[in-house]
């Protein structure tokens, strides 16, 4: 008995994979309510070690908020690109300021998921591994990212900011945390590739210098 799916639904499952891109470009189209809700439940869906689905989700209704946490992103937007130029060069500073890291005043719905307070009672899978929790949510970010493509709907995962900053302006409990800000939207088109890939910022690594066997074995020296 063979339990794949159909050869239709194994493509599609393949090709909204390949084609989920962290967008940061949007319309301001507002997304349907019973959308967002089927969005979400795809999100809860998750897997998560011990079942213990640490996953939070504030949405952002309000326009002062939004506006809020905007400033905080950008605020570290320009500490990231001054490390940038102390790391590497000034001329790859101004590089990182003339990309569009997100789009939190331009997407329908904004987001932030966040791990949930009370983390410590929960030990199974995470005695050795407390970050399993954060492995969790990221899973049900990843859920969401490819069910909104799957939709029609564009996603960008935003990183830039202090989560305790960002903590403090959402009112969350002292041993919760935020991970990652969402921007979710309508899109005029998706990216053929990774937007730092098209930019010129980034190259993509091939599976192969990722993948080992049998053990850890420098760059290049992978087995076939």
């Amino acid at each position: 008995m063979s339990f794949a799916y159909p050869d239709a639904d194994k493509a599609a499952i393949y090709k909204v994979i390949a084609e989920r891109r962290d967008m940061r470009h949007f319309l301001p189209t507002p997304i349907a309510p019973e959308l967002l809700q089927k969005l979400l439940q795809a999100a809860h869906h998750a897997p998560s070690v011990g079942l213990m689905q640490p996953w939070r989700f504030i949405r952002i209704s309000d326009t002062t908020l939004r506006k809020a946490t905007h400033a905080l992103v950008d605020e570290e937007r320009k500490q990231t690109a001054q490390a940038i130029g102390e790391v590497e060069n000034t001329a790859r500073m101004a590089e990182f300021m003339r990309l569009k890291v997100e789009g939190i005043l331009d997407c329908g719905e904004l987001l932030v998921a966040t791990l949930c307070d009370q983390r410590e009672k929960y030990i199974f899978g995470r005695r050795t591994l407390p970050e399993m929790d954060l492995a969790s949510v990221s899973c049900a970010i990843q859920n969401l990212w490819l069910a909104a493509r799957a939709e029609g709907i564009g996603m960008g995962w935003v990183s830039l900011f202090d989560p305790q900053k960002l903590a403090q302006l959402l009112g969350l409990p002292a041993d919760a945390k935020p991970v990652a800000i969402l921007c979710l939207g309508y899109v005029n088109a998706f990216y053929k590739s990774p937007m730092l890939v098209e930019e010129g910022w980034a190259t993509e690594k091939p599976l192969s210098d990722m993948l080992m066997e049998n053990g850890w074995q420098p760059q290049g020296n992978t087995q076939p």
